[in-house]
């Protein structure tokens, strides 16, 4: 097995992540689904610690695109994989940017 292409991040420590939703089951649920989708070998998710970026939660970051997304559901899931870890395209309503960030 060489490099993964993409590499999905998701927060599941710190203060307001793992009160916001159940990021443990959805990161198996993200690794579900990516695997259905065929891309096993092309992108890896990891739980990752906090992201200090308490109230955004749960959170999660697309490398090397360096995309963040705040607030995805288990229902969010799908689209995440097919549009962005599969078409490449970030999915807009959930991605957060630097102007969001907490300081």
């Amino acid at each position: 097995m060489g490099q993964y292409k993409t590499h999905v991040f998701v927060c599941t420590s710190g203060d307001s992540c793992p009160t916001q939703g159940n990021v443990e089951q959805f990161v198996k649920y993200l690794r579900d689904e990516a695997v259905k989708a065929g891309l096993k070998t092309d992108v890896r998710v990891n739980k990752a610690g906090c992201f200090s970026q308490c109230g955004h939660g749960p959170m999660m970051v697309v490398y090397p695109d360096n995309v963040w997304y705040g607030g995805v559901t288990e229902a969010d899931v799908p689209e995440l994989v097919e549009r962005h870890l599969v078409g490449g395209e970030p999915v807009e309503l959930l991605r957060i940017g630097p102007e969001d960030f907490c300081a």
